[in-house]
């Protein structure tokens, strides 16, 4: 008997492979990275870190995908987005050229990061396969089992999704230079209050984006605005902190993945927006009488 496996269309099988190779890239150019660095400081060891814990990312996307689990979009998009620039900020040195296989390395990552998006968002196969929901306790007259159930809120749309995924990613993205900023403080005691701060406000901003992703899911007035002004707010206190406490450098490196995800989140609720208009007139256009102009 065939397992699900080797009934599943080809497109998905070279889906998984290809997220599999993704992982093990992700891995290997921080690997050749560290390797070759002039310089392993505290901030180096930090920021490789973070980007080898994105292969557990990769790891989930890929029982997402094996389950058909529509949330394995929006969520393969923001992995490939953000590894793209955690792993690219480390292979510009402070000074001098970067070394040729660390960036042989990025362009192979480059090109496999293009490519998952590309199949998760333009192959139609993949488009049609990925839109199972996962499974929850029912209660049944058989007794109590695991199957699959439709969420109680009303659909949302894939940007919805992303918008939220992009957004968790906040918090993660300001813990990373406000640890290496601790490294920093011996030379610069004065700016202790300010990084305590700053870790603090990076541990709430996930509890933030939490309660704003809750009421946005659920279609309630003024969520896309609450999560565009704390995406804003997040800019505002980061980006100068990183300037200030870690150079240009810091800015560049730690700055560029924040301001990524934020303009993705932004550009996502912005979708949504303009897709909940069309659907509100198309809606309105069912309910008009036949004779109405």
């Amino acid at each position: 008997m065939a397992t699900d496996e080797t009934v599943r269309p080809r497109a998905l099988r070279a889906l998984t492979a290809l997220l599999v190779a993704t992982a093990a890239a992700t891995v290997v150019v921080e690997v050749l990275n560290y390797w070759y660095a002039p310089e392993h400081g505290f901030g180096l060891a930090v920021r490789t870190g973070w980007a080898l814990l994105r292969t557990v990312g990769w790891l989930i996307l890929i029982r997402q995908v094996r389950r058909d689990r529509a949330v394995a979009r929006p969520l393969g998009l923001i992995l490939a987005v953000t590894t793209i620039f955690a792993v690219g900020r480390l292979i510009v040195p402070r000074s001098g050229l970067p070394v040729l296989p660390g960036v042989l390395g990025f362009a192979v990552l480059l090109l496999l990061c293009v490519a998952v998006v590309v199949m998760l968002y333009r192959h139609p196969v993949v488009r049609e396969r990925l839109v199972r929901h996962p499974q929850r306790l029912v209660f049944t007259r058989e007794g109590v089992r695991l199957q699959e159930a439709a969420p109680r809120r009303a659909p949302v749309t894939g940007w919805l999704l992303t918008a939220r995924i992009a957004a968790f990613t906040y918090s993660p993205l300001m813990l990373v230079p406000c640890l290496i900023a601790f490294g920093e403080l011996r030379d610069r005691p004065e700016w202790l209050l300010a990084v305590l701060v700053w870790l603090a406000l990076g541990i709430g901003v996930s509890y933030a984006v939490l309660l704003g992703t809750f009421f946005l899911l659920r279609g309630k007035a003024g969520a896309r605005r609450y999560l565009g002004w704390l995406t804003l707010f997040v800019l505002a206190w980061d980006l100068p902190l990183c300037y200030f406490l870690l150079g240009v450098d810091g800015l560049i490196r730690d700055g560029a993945p924040l301001v990524a995800a934020a303009g993705l989140t932004w550009y996502a609720l912005h979708r949504a927006g303009r897709l909940d208009v069309r659907l509100g007139e198309a809606a309105d256009d069912l309910a008009r009488p036949a004779g109405a102009a």
